[in-house]
């Protein structure tokens, strides 16, 4: 209800508000007015009678009744106030665009909360927010300048952005290229309605059918997780650009695991894993929902390329290329009607961009040349090339184009090559999704297959075990020995190992095992164990005794302290190699799996999957894993290598997974590197183990 009132409102307070329309405070009325709102308007300052022709009240509570919602524009402390008394008059949301709380420091989140417990039952959008906009319904809630522009083109893409500048710049973006919106919001500090609840109500937005999000983070993960499937799910896909790409997520990690898992691919994972739509650039966050919009359906990776300028679509084609797009040469069928409608003049068709000669300037050539290739079986999209001789009349190339579209359902989008922003505005005004990128093209194209059905149908489709928790343990950091044993416990199969302290109980311990044995130092404190000499392999059985004093050396050259425990491990040979690790940030709990060993930072052969609060993986999600890796055709008998077991390797991912949803929020990192994966029918054996915990206190 409240949600609904604060989208469409239909009555407003201004607190604070403004004679003078050119200062910050005098904007938002202004802008009402400007933009049609068919509402209520009470303005509300003590210096003021009057405001653009409108009653202006004294206070708050002359306000002759409550409205849906209020813009606050006074300052932090004199917000809080407003918010009390707005709430205490029974208005059912404000919008407070004061800075100075949360992002301010100590004392700011301290006034922040005062404002979260100032506002009672209403709802808070903000506070450092520059407001929100519904073009849909006329309504301007926002001082932002981007609404001093008249011709605000209106459609189905929703914008929730957390910063208040960006959603100014989303507007006129979107404007300059003629692509319409539905409605845009500025979350900001967040300190009650968050980007979750925005997607949520959007997803059953009659007006929306694409939401884009620009992300600084994600306050809650589990919530947004929520409502992110449900977007997917409903067929509403999310377009989100996250920030901090460049960020060392894996500074200071504490093992590989870390290292490879940084914040950023966690990331990608998460959203993958969800049907989020990555955007890489800013302009995709505009340029994927208005290809999305269209309600055009990928069903193939197969794209035809038509052009008249060979530079322009080789551009595309490369662009194509990079993300593994197919531009098959057209069919033997598809090539003798593309030659028929160019009558004596010489064609070439044993390529793809496809170059139909003065196709740009024949506007009927180029619609016969659109509607063979959307109706060609080699073909699922098509991408028509606008070079410069597209500009001398661009209102019948769009119109070419335009008539072409009812007569398929395969996506069709252009790539302007020129500088030519009021071609561009047409073409996307004319509903054909048009960009000044060749990788915009590529992106578009891309989300589109993401979105087909099948690939929706997925998403759907999984789902996690759920784990009992786990009392806690005594310690927060495990050596290797005390890791395996848990490990094993858990249904992960481990080498035989003895500890030792000194060059005698080494000896006895390898008569003990009976088999080639390694020799490791044993400390929690030590996880690169091999970069210190904490590592040795030998098979000669008198040797064992030296090699342990020669390790004693070389770990007390590097650390600056001697050990005193050792272990002596069986050895484990012939499998190949893999490391399968957990790391806690702030999205939560992270698998990682990849290519192990010392080089696993350096091949970054890796796939992440995040865990759902308190449940592990699937079979199904540790096949999909295992297959997402470069090495996958190593682990299945590349060129006739041995198979290796890839049965047992899966069910170790789900036992790992199991056994890390058990650990709650206790864990901070978990690995095993080496994972050996022996040959089909012979198992798994982890070689090495590393848990950390949160300290208990």
């Amino acid at each position: 209800m409240h949600m609904d009132a604060l989208l469409n409102p239909k009555s407003v307070a201004v607190i604070g508000a403004s004679a003078d329309p050119s200062k910050t405070s005098g904007r938002p009325v202004s802008y009402l007015l400007k933009h049609g709102f068919a509402g209520d308007i009470y303005p509300v300052n003590p210096k003021a009678t009057e405001i653009q022709g409108l009653k202006c009240y004294q206070s708050i509570n002359d306000i002759p009744a409550a409205p849906d919602v209020a813009l606050v524009l006074l300052g932090a402390k004199r917000s809080i106030d407003a918010v009390r008394e707005l709430s205490q008059l029974g208005c059912k949301a404000a919008i407070v665009l004061a800075s100075g709380f949360a992002e301010a420091g100590q004392d700011g989140l301290n006034m922040q909360q005062q404002l979260l417990d100032a506002a009672g039952d209403m709802r808070i959008l903000g506070p450092n927010t520059i407001g929100l906009i519904n073009l849909t319904n006329k309504i301007p809630l926002s001082a932002s300048g981007a609404l001093e522009v008249s011709d605000l083109p209106v459609g189905n893409i929703a914008v929730v952005s957390q910063s208040g500048g960006v959603l100014g710049a989303l507007l006129s973006r979107a404007a300059g290229k003629g692509i319409g919106l539905s409605s845009l919001v500025s979350t900001s500090n967040e300190v009650d309605l968050e980007v979750a609840d925005f997607i949520e109500h959007l997803v059953d937005d009659k007006d929306t059918k694409v939401i884009a999000l620009y992300l600084e983070s994600i306050r809650n993960p589990e919530r947004f997780r929520e409502v992110a499937l449900k977007a997917s799910r409903a067929g509403k896909p999310i377009v989100a650009f996250k920030i901090g790409r460049s960020e060392a997520g894996a500074r200071a990690a504490s093992s590989h695991t870390g290292a490879l898992a940084g914040e950023d691919r966690v990331y990608d994972a998460f959203f993958k894993q969800l049907g989020v739509i990555r955007a890489n650039t800013f302009d995709e966050l505009i340029d994927i929902p208005a290809a999305l919009c269209n309600d055009r359906k990928m069903l193939g990776r197969r794209v035809a390329i038509l052009t008249s300028t060979g530079g322009a679509g080789t551009l595309v084609s490369d662009a194509l290329g990079m993300v593994d797009f197919e531009t098959p040469v057209p069919d033997e069928e598809t090539a003798m009607l593309l030659r028929d409608i160019q009558g004596d003049t010489p064609t070439v068709l044993d390529r793809n961009p496809i170059d139909v000669t003065l196709a740009g300037l024949q506007p009927d050539l180029l619609r016969k040349a659109i509607t063979i290739l959307l109706d060609s079986k080699s073909y699922d999209a098509l991408v028509v090339i606008i070079g410069s001789s597209g500009l001398a009349m661009p209102d019948l190339v769009v119109g070419a184009i335009q008539d072409c579209l009812p007569n398929s359902n395969k996506p069709v989008m252009t790539y302007v090559s020129p500088n030519a922003p009021d071609t561009l505005k047409r073409l996307n005004s004319a509903h054909i999704p048009s960009f000044i990128s060749p990788e915009s093209c590529s992106a578009a194209l891309e989300a589109l297959y993401r979105t087909r059905p099948e690939a929706l149908e997925l998403l759907s489709a999984q789902g996690s075990k759920e784990v009992a928790l786990r009392a806690p343990f005594e310690t927060s950091v495990f050596d290797e020995s005390q890791a395996k044993s848990l490990f094993a416990a858990a249904g992960i199969p481990v080498p035989a190992h003895k500890i030792v302290h000194n060059e005698a109980e080494a000896e006895a311990a390898l008569n003990e095992l009976n088999a080639p044995v390694v020799l490791k130092v044993l400390d929690s404190k030590l996880m690169h164990k091999s970069d210190i000499g904490g590592v040795s392999l030998f098979n000669d059985r008198q040797s064992i005794g030296q090699a342990l004093t020669a390790m004693r050396g070389s770990v007390a050259k590097h650390t600056k302290t001697e050990p005193s425990v050792f272990l002596v491990e069986e050895m484990v040979a012939g499998g190949y190699e893999i490391i399968l690790g957990a790391n806690r940030d702030e999205l939560g709990v992270s698998i990682l799996l990849g290519a192990g060993g010392v080089a696993a930072e350096l091949y970054k052969d890796t796939t992440i999957r995040l865990l759902e609060k308190g449940k592990g993986l699937t079979l199904k999600q540790a096949e999909e894993m295992m297959r997402d890796l470069v090495a996958w055709p190593l682990l299945d008998g590349y060129r006739g290598a041995d198979l290796r077991d890839t049965k047992a390797l899966a069910e170790v991912i789900v036992n790992f997974s199991e056994f890390i949803a058990s650990l709650g929020d206790e864990l901070v990192t978990a690995e095993i590197n080496p994972l050996f994966v022996l040959k089909a029918g012979a198992g798994v054996v982890a070689a090495d183990a590393v848990l950390v915990l949160n300290e208990r206190s």
